[in-house]
């Protein structure tokens, strides 16, 4: 009896050396008189009941569980110093120092895709590729067709999977330096194999298809970023931009404050410069905004100049040039034969818009710097000195929006107006 508390004392203290017990001792106590009885083998004590408790790593900070965090603590303190491609370059090589099994690294992957974006190497496909080398080499890649048929380790094709769809949104055609490392890992008959297959596939032929590309590094300046939106919004290679006003600022002695003055920058084209010019002097006109406007994660915004549409009883049917395009005709007059039962008829909702004689953007959006736009615009255009402008605005508190950014608000110093509109005759 006494043998057995023994026993189970040294099994619940976990003392490894101290729990073997030779074959001798072990039938001397439970067989002590010397019978042919088999006599109980020796064994030792584990430490499994010890892996609930919390590990120190030897400076009085316990382990924090879960690979996951850890691995982003490292981008955290390297973000301390620098949030650089050589900084994140460098997290990279201690994870790969530190184990040669490279145990988290699926999780480590995970957290680094996440923290590209910070550290701006989110177009570097030389990063891409670095990441793929954490993956240990020839150990994923199935030995035999019952493998590949059964998704020979999923979770770390799936990763690889992730990390190919991540370069994918952000436009990033793998190289050949690419196809190696995963023929490496995960062997020619796989799914992140697959996903470099459709990529090269299909990213030749999809990246000339936009008619309008916009630029991958958007201009710093703000006039010629404005310049950009506006000639992306006409879309009319005849359409001239015109700065009416440059951004400066204005010292003076009896302001103790500096006065900034805005930018003002538009665009009008000859075609809408003849159709203001027929504008009826006694009808208004229109200045409205501000519209936003993406470019990548970038957003302006710009004001338009229009009228209300044109009464019926005052149209007037010019007729259409025929050379006025050479490759498609503008008007049809085609007698095909019809049946009694076929119907011409179309059920499609128009809604008639007014004309856009003209479009501006600013830096500060108020009717003020708006009204230097008007009056930049009578020299080129008489009929405004004689029609009414109305001014239909409402408050943005800045023209120029980052992505992440918090909406914006009510500009400060101006006056209070409607919930929805203002309008006020000029």
């Amino acid at each position: 009896m006494n043998c057995a508390r023994r026993l189970a004392r040294i099994t619940i203290r976990g003392f490894a050396p101290y729990a073997t017990v030779t074959a001798r001792e072990s039938a001397k106590c439970l067989n002590p008189y010397g019978s042919g009885v088999q006599t109980l083998r020796a064994f030792h004590a584990g430490f499994g009941h010890l892996k609930d408790q919390s590990v120190s790593r030897g400076d009085g900070h316990p382990r924090h569980e879960g690979s996951l965090v850890t691995h982003d603590s490292l981008f955290e303190q390297a973000a301390v110093e620098a949030r650089t491609k050589a900084m994140f370059n460098r997290v990279l090589e201690v994870f790969v120092r530190k184990d040669i099994r490279r145990r988290g690294h699926v999780e480590f992957i995970y957290a680094a895709l996440r923290k590209m974006p910070e550290f701006g190497v989110e177009r570097d496909i030389t990063v891409y590729n670095k990441l793929l080398d954490v993956f240990p080499k020839e150990v994923f890649v199935p030995r035999n067709f019952i493998q590949r048929m059964f998704n020979h380790y999923p979770r770390q094709q799936e990763c690889a999977v992730q990390l190919l769809e991540q370069m994918e949104n952000y436009g990033i055609l793998p190289n050949v330096e690419t196809k190696v490392l995963l023929v490496q890992i995960f062997g020619e008959k796989s799914h992140p194999m697959r996903k470099y297959q459709r990529l090269m596939y299909w990213f030749p032929k999809f990246k000339h298809t936009n008619p309008y590309p916009v630029p991958q590094d958007l201009p710093q300046d703000p006039l010629d970023l404005a310049r950009l939106s506006l000639t992306r919004v006409a879309a009319d290679p005849d359409a001239c931009v015109t700065v009416y006003q440059m951004p400066s600022t204005d010292v003076s002695e009896t302001i103790v404050a500096d006065v900034s003055l805005p930018y003002v920058v538009g665009i009008q084209s000859p075609e809408q410069r003849s159709l203001l010019a027929k504008h009826n002097a006694s009808r208004p006109v229109f200045v409205e905004g501000p519209f936003p406007l993406w470019l990548r994660k970038t957003c302006v915004y710009y004001y338009v100049l229009r009228a209300d549409p044109v009464p019926p009883e005052e149209k007037v049917q010019e007729p259409v040039d025929p050379e006025r395009s050479f490759f498609y005709p503008l008007e049809l007059d085609l007698d095909l034969e019809r049946d009694l039962g076929d119907d011409d008829s179309f059920d499609v909702d128009e809604v008639e818009e007014g004309p856009i004689f003209a479009m501006c953007m600013a830096s500060r959006g108020d009717q003020a710097t708006l009204a230097k736009w008007i009056a930049g615009l009578q020299q080129t255009n008489p009929v405004l000195g004689r029609a009414p402008t109305l001014f239909r605005l409402e408050s943005v508190s800045r023209e120029i929006q980052r992505a992440g950014e918090s909406e914006p608000g009510a500009e400060p110093g101006l006056e209070e107006e409607p919930p929805h509109r203002q309008a006020m005759k000029q």
